[in-house]
């Protein structure tokens, strides 16, 4: 039987060396991020809004030029606890 992710981390390499981690409940969420706001305006350097949901009072706006890379990581939640 398949696990089935919690939630994904998605890791953002920005341009400089900076990195964030921001979080989506499921991958659909982040494809729907990523195809109407990042990809549309993949070569504009005005900045777009960054959906952090689990962090309340806080916004991140990103360039989506200075985007380097992005890293899409399933997250499981589970009982055992299997921090290396």
């Amino acid at each position: 039987m398949p696990r089935t992710p919690n939630e994904f981390a998605v890791h953002i390499m920005i341009n400089g060396g900076h990195r964030e981690e921001i979080r989506f409940p499921t991958i659909q969420d982040f494809q729907k991020w990523y195809s109407t706001e990042l990809v549309p305006k993949s070569g504009s350097s005005e900045f777009i809004s960054v959906p952090i949901k689990n962090i309340q009072g806080e916004y991140m706006v990103v360039r989506p030029t200075a985007v380097m890379a992005l890293r899409v990581e399933p997250v499981f939640s589970g009982s055992v606890d299997r921090g290396y």
